[in-house]
Order: structure tokens, then C-alpha cells, then sequence
């Protein structure tokens, strides 16, 4: 095919003796490029070739300038007739290549097999949120606790008086609440408020684990943000004590990072729900003789725990004097930035697929 426009173009810009014999030789080769014409394309680069701007006939065209007036009302019309000519071929020729390629084109769809081939599958993940809570979970459940949820908007009640924060506490000033326009409503700031509301009605013993998300007004950065996750523990039986809570405490950590010989230490701390106040740290699990994680100490502030304060379970109708109880809280971000080695917790609310996608 190419050849032909080659030797085309070739023959009819060498010397000829006459007009009459370009036009013969271009009419010989139109024959030849048609005949060998193909597809859609083939017929495009045989009109350009011979239709073109700097084609076969514009080269014609440019020798009929020279010609007496006599020979150009000879030659002119021919040219003209054989312009018209080529293009009434090739334009029939497209429309009959153009039908052909269509009807190929619906027998292959017809006879499309579905099941030949299937592009790569998108496989969805479940989000480390997800993994890290059902992981906690899971480890409750087999202590025997029961999991419960309460509500995102709660009243002060419950996020605060029931938990023995009353309106002139100090510890009340410093939440950072979001209340809502409903009077006496907010985000709650802790799912200690879940605690409030589960002791109500019931009879001890007592065993729940509550996971949610709470609301606070932080300023955002690398380890702080104003909506996380956090999740509170409780027991309530006779008897219980604190060597109950500090066994609770290393059973599930060593369970949730996978380290038998992971050790607590407690140091006194102050929350006004329990009485004696506890915080609990872990050996880091991964270094013994300290690493960036625990900042070269060996330990790692984990959870916030006591025992209930008598005027909670007061608040809760249960009897102080007969029975006792532990609670202990924490945040679940920070047990997963630990577990995984995330350092950054706006991580966890980001559409970073790569960073999803690890887990």
C-alpha cells in the first residue's frame, strides 16, 4: 500500500513529456492505492495522498498554470472530473469499509464470553477501628464481660453529677465541652458516662466494657483530636479490690499486644469517679532497655483507673456498703498507635488508602 503512494508520488513529479501523461500515470496509481486500500485509515491516507494539499492533483493543478489558455480548457475539466472521481470512490469505499467493521465488531459482542476474563477485584478492608475494638472486645468477652454502647449526646446528668462532678467541681471547668442547643445536653466528653447509666436498675455483679466516641474541644495535632475513641471498663461484685483491677488490667494487655511477660506498674492519680485513683502503665513491648515508643523509660501511660467512688454507686442505687467496684478507661487510638506503630492520629479519620490499606 505504501509502496504505491511511493512509486505514485515518485512517477508523477519526475519529468514527464507532457500533462496528458502525468494524468494517465496518476490515474494508473489511483487504481493501484484503491485496489489496496484495507481499512478506514488505508482510505484517509489515499485522499491525502492524491486529494491532499500537496497532492497529486494540487500538483496538476500547478502545472496547468504554464499551459496556453487552449490546453488548460482541455486539461482543467479533466482534472477537475478526476478530483471528483477519486473522492466519490473513496468516500463509497469508506461507507462500505466502515459497515464491514461495524458488523465484525457486533458478531464479536455477540459472541462475547463473559467468563473468559474478569479485571482485578477491589477487595475492601475492615478499618483499624474496627480490628482494634472487636480485638478488644474479644478479649473482654472471654473475661466474661458483657459489651454495651450508650448514647453519643448525652445530658450533664449522666456526663457529669452521676459521675460525682457536680456543677461547682473543678475538674467539670476544665472539659472543654461541646453542649448542644438543647438545654443540659452535650457530646459526651467519656464513655464513663455508659458507667452512669448501666449501673441504674440492675443488681451486682456488674461486668461491662463499653467502647465509643467522645467529643472534646482540643486543638488538633499528631496525638490529639477533638473526636476519638475510647472505651471504659467496669466490674462491680462484693469484695472486689484493687488487686482485682490490677489483674483485669495485665490479663488484657498482655492478651491485646500479644506479650505474655508484659508487666504494670500503678502510680496515684487523681479522677473524680473513683476513690483511690489509679494510673496504670505497661512495660514497653518493645524494647527492655527503653526505645523512642516509651521514650527511653521502659513504660507506657496505658490506662486511668480505681475503684468507684461510694457516691457513683449511690448515684447507681447500689448499696456501697455491701458492694465494691473497679473502672478503668482508655483510649484506643493511642493502645492501636502503640500496637501498630501509627504516629499520627489523624491518621485514623484520613482517606490515605495506603495507610488503610495496611490493615
Amino acid at each position: 500500500m505504501l509502496k504505491a503512494y511511493y512509486n505514485a508520488l515518485t512517477k508523477i513529479k519526475s519529468p514527464m513529456k507532457n500533462l496528458a501523461q502525468h494524468l494517465e500515470t496518476i490515474v494508473q496509481e489511483k487504481t493501484t492505492a484503491i485496489k489496496a486500500i484495507q481499512s478506514c485509515q488505508d482510505v484517509e491516507n489515499v485522499r491525502i495522498a492524491f486529494c491532499g494539499r500537496k497532492g497529486h492533483i494540487a500538483h496538476l493543478m500547478e502545472q496547468l498554470k504554464d499551459l496556453p489558455i487552449d490546453e488548460k480548457k482541455i486539461y482543467g475539466p479533466r482534472i477537475n472530473q478526476l478530483k471528483t472521481d477519486i473522492q466519490q470512490e473513496l468516500d463509497a469505499l469508506l461507507h462500505t469499509i466502515s459497515q464491514e467493521e461495524i458488523a465484525k465488531k457486533n458478531a464479536q459482542q455477540k459472541n462475547f464470553d463473559v467468563t473468559a476474563y474478569r479485571l482485578k477485584e477491589l477487595k475492601g478492608t475492615t478499618h483499624i477501628y474496627t480490628q482494634i475494638i472487636e480485638d478488644l472486645e474479644n478479649v473482654f468477652i472471654s473475661m466474661g464481660y458483657d459489651i454495651i454502647d450508650g448514647p453519643e449526646a448525652e445530658n450533664e446528668y449522666n456526663n457529669f453529677e452521676a459521675l460525682n462532678i457536680p456543677a461547682h467541681h473543678p475538674a467539670r471547668e476544665e472539659e472543654d465541652s461541646f453542649y448542644l442547643k438543647m438545654p443540659g445536653m452535650l457530646l459526651r466528653t467519656q464513655t464513663s458516662s455508659v458507667q452512669a447509666r448501666a449501673m441504674k436498675g440492675k443488681t451486682p455483679p456488674i461486668a461491662f466494657f463499653s467502647p465509643g466516641r467522645v467529643y472534646r474541644k482540643e486543638a488538633t495535632d499528631q496525638t490529639h483530636d477533638f473526636l476519638f475513641t475510647q472505651a471504659e471498663g467496669l466490674l462491680i461484685n462484693k469484695d472486689v479490690s484493687v488487686s482485682n483491677l490490677l489483674a483485669t488490667a495485665r490479663t488484657f494487655l498482655q492478651k491485646i499486644f500479644e506479650k505474655d511477660d508484659l508487666n504494670i506498674r500503678v502510680r496515684p492519680g487523681y479522677f473524680p469517679f473513683v476513690e483511690p485513683g489509679l494510673e496504670i502503665d505497661a512495660s514497653c513491648p518493645f524494647c527492655t532497655q527503653g526505645c523512642s515508643v516509651c521514650k527511653r523509660t521502659g513504660w507506657i501511660e496505658l490506662l486511668g483507673s480505681g475503684l468507684i467512688h461510694p457516691n457513683v454507686l449511690k448515684e447507681g442505687g447500689i448499696d456501697p456498703t455491701i458492694y465494691s467496684g473497679f473502672a478503668f478507661g482508655m483510649g484506643i487510638e493511642r493502645i492501636a498507635m502503640i500496637k501498630y506503630g501509627i504516629n499520627d492520629i489523624r491518621l485514623f479519620h484520613s482517606s490515605k488508602i495506603n495507610f488503610l490499606d495496611q490493615f
